[in-house]
Order: C-alpha cells, then sequence, then structure tokens
C-alpha cells in the first residue's frame, strides 16, 4: 500500500497493477510499469513483446507509441483518481497530436521508457508533452492534447 500517494518511491509505484490504473484491458495495455509520478511528471515503463498488437517486423510501429504516450497519460490520471482523488477510473480521448517525430523504432525484447510532462491542464483537457527513450536515447517525441470524459457524459 502507497504510504505517501503524492510522492510515491519508484518501488511503491512499479507494485501498482497497472490495470487498476488504465480503462484499457488487453490486448490493448500499451504501459507496463509505472515508475515515476508527481503533480506534472509522469513516466512509465512498455516492454515490447511479440504478441503487442502494434509490432510489425519485430519492431513497435509509431502508431504503438503514440497509444503508449497516451496510456501513459491515462496512468497518470488513473493514478490521481484512484490514490489522491479516491474515485475510479476515468475514460480519456486523444484530442490532437503534433510534432511527432520518430527517430527508431523499438524492437521486440526492448523496454521503452515514456516520459510525459504536463504543460497545461484546463477544463478536461490536458496539454502534454511526451518523449520515449529506448536505451537511454530518445526515439520519439511529440506534444498531445488528452481530453477526459466528465462523469455526468
Amino acid at each position: 500500500m502507497i504510504i505517501d500517494s503524492l510522492h510515491p518511491t519508484e518501488q511503491e509505484l512499479r507494485g501498482i497493477d497497472i490495470h487498476q490504473l488504465l480503462p484499457q484491458q488487453e490486448p490493448f495495455v500499451m504501459v507496463s510499469h509505472l515508475v515515476q509520478f508527481d503533480e506534472k511528471r509522469i513516466v512509465t515503463e512498455l516492454n515490447v513483446g511479440s504478441n503487442n498488437l502494434f509490432v510489425e517486423d519485430d519492431r513497435l510501429q509509431p502508431e504503438g507509441m503514440i497509444e503508449n504516450i497516451a496510456q501513459t497519460c491515462a496512468a497518470r490520471i488513473g493514478y490521481v483518481n484512484q490514490f489522491i482523488l479516491k474515485k475510479g477510473v476515468q475514460i480519456g480521448y486523444i484530442g490532437s497530436i503534433r510534432n511527432m517525430e520518430v527517430q527508431e523504432l523499438p524492437k521486440v525484447g526492448d523496454t521503452i521508457t515514456t516520459v510525459v510532462d504536463v504543460l497545461e491542464e484546463v477544463f478536461g483537457m490536458t496539454l502534454a508533452k511526451a518523449e520515449v527513450f529506448n536505451h537511454g536515447q530518445i526515439v520519439a517525441s511529440t506534444e498531445m492534447k488528452i481530453a477526459i470524459k466528465s462523469d455526468n457524459e
């Protein structure tokens, strides 16, 4: 159990079943572990498996990295809802993707690290900057807007 939900340790975060935080379920889960959380930043890892829906020719395709980024944002919202606000998982939608750059496609067996920094949150919309790393090198980056479905929709 997490003692300080606002300042969890990496070990505490890794102990959370990611399925508790996401509206997506297998085989569509694109995050393996939550690694870091604070008010403005979340970091996740994804172990790229051969059974991943977005793997072609043993490489994670750009669409997989987009979904990984979106689910990293969802994991942040899920963490806040469950461990801070004590409420259920909310559904989010990708509102826009800007300036997407992909330098390299990760291979099956790689573990990618996704870092999302929240730039702005207003009226259920989150603007975030995201970077995906593989072996310490940046392999993708983008800005993404995520809209959260309100409880009364």
